[in-house]
């Protein structure tokens, strides 16, 4: 097992990225209107989350760490809702509901763990 250089190695970090891509996409769907609200805020909200772990794990101290992930994770809970939202006003069919919600899940779930472990 190769040892963990960079922020880049850590799975939960790709994982996170490859949520904002999938968040970007979708978003892109979305009505002209909501670019300066739901589109916005979905975005930031997904971009938090990779940003916070790279932080967190530049930081020297585990303290550090588990503040920028539990602040990460917070995000996630901000994009968990924001899905629902997206949802419930038709912006989403249900496969990329579901998609979403897959791929944010396993993210918040991994942070939930290295949360617990660090």
């Amino acid at each position: 097992m190769a040892a963990i250089k960079s922020y880049k190695d850590l799975i939960i970090w790709q994982k996170g990225i490859d949520l904002v891509i999938e968040i970007y996409k979708l978003t892109d769907q979305f009505p002209k209107s909501e670019i300066f609200n739901l589109t916005s805020q979905m975005r930031r909200a997904s971009v938090s989350i990779p940003s916070n772990i790279a932080e967190g794990r530049k930081l020297s101290s585990k303290y550090e760490f588990i503040r920028f992930l539990k602040i990460a994770f917070g995000s996630g809970a901000e994009l968990e809702t924001q899905i629902e939202i997206a949802k419930k006003l038709n912006y989403l069919s249900l496969d990329q509901y579901q998609s979403s919600e897959n791929i944010l899940n396993e993210v918040m779930r991994m942070l939930n763990k290295i949360i617990r472990s660090v």
